[in-house]
């Protein structure tokens, strides 16, 4: 995965080693945003492992667009995970949602990593959805 911070580009193998070439500098430039659908939407790359592909279509990846803001109450509020989980229960879960939900959130035993880090760091089901964030979702439950 490749992050970008004030103009500089550091690459991770996701997990959690990161390098940056000092022998090419022009590689440490951030490269110019690519164009989006709408400054309304964001883009938003999921990936599914440990079986649980199997139940969003035997797809494990998936690339979605999703409103930037979401109105509650009147008020528009960021995206966050809650939404995203929501949506996916609505839209790409096809069967057995018991495997998956649990209320709001994901029920226990599937790590959530938002773009390489435990979601439980970024604030979980509060965390605010950003254009081109990495979501993977993975069973730890396994049969056998």
């Amino acid at each position: 995965m490749t992050t970008v911070s004030d103009d500089i580009v550091t690459s991770s193998n996701g997990l959690g080693y990161t390098s940056a070439s000092a022998a090419h500098p022009e590689s440490l430039v951030k490269p110019p945003a690519a164009p989006t659908a709408g400054e309304d939407t964001i883009e938003i790359h999921l990936e599914f492992g440990g079986g649980l592909h199997l139940l969003f279509s035997s797809q494990p990846r998936h690339t979605i667009r999703l409103p930037r803001f979401v109105t509650e109450s009147n008020t528009p509020q960021p995206t966050t995970m809650r939404h995203l989980v929501k949506w996916m229960k609505e839209n790409l879960l096809s069967e057995r949602e018991e495997m998956f939900g649990d209320g709001d959130g994901v029920r226990p035993g599937i790590l959530v990593l938002v773009n390489d880090a435990d979601w439980e760091l970024e604030g979980e089901l509060e965390y605010e959805l950003r254009d081109r964030d990495e979501i993977v979702f993975i069973s730890t439950l396994h049969g056998g």
